[in-house]
């Protein structure tokens, strides 16, 4: 998984500017750093990593499908033809 950058000390500076005492925002920044290191995100490379083989399957139904497709195609312009 990728790392999210968080800068605390610009983090607690606006909360100070907001009117939050010291001990406030250091609180609260400790607890906004612990949830972002704690959650899970997920990237595009994860999810193409995931997705591979749905999308490997999906392809050759795809095959199967225009196989059986051009087969009723030939059968019915062999019964009409």
């Amino acid at each position: 998984m990728t790392a999210v950058t968080f800068d605390t000390h610009k983090f607690v500076q606006r909360l100070k500017e907001a009117g939050f005492d010291e001990k406030q925002a250091e609180g609260l920044t400790e607890a906004m750093r612990a949830a972002i290191d704690e959650s899970e995100l997920v990237t595009n490379k994860d999810l193409q990593i995931a997705l591979a083989p749905i999308s490997a399957d999906l392809n050759l139904l795809k095959w199967m499908m225009g196989a059986l497709i051009a087969v009723a195609i030939a059968n019915f312009a062999k019964q009409y033809f």
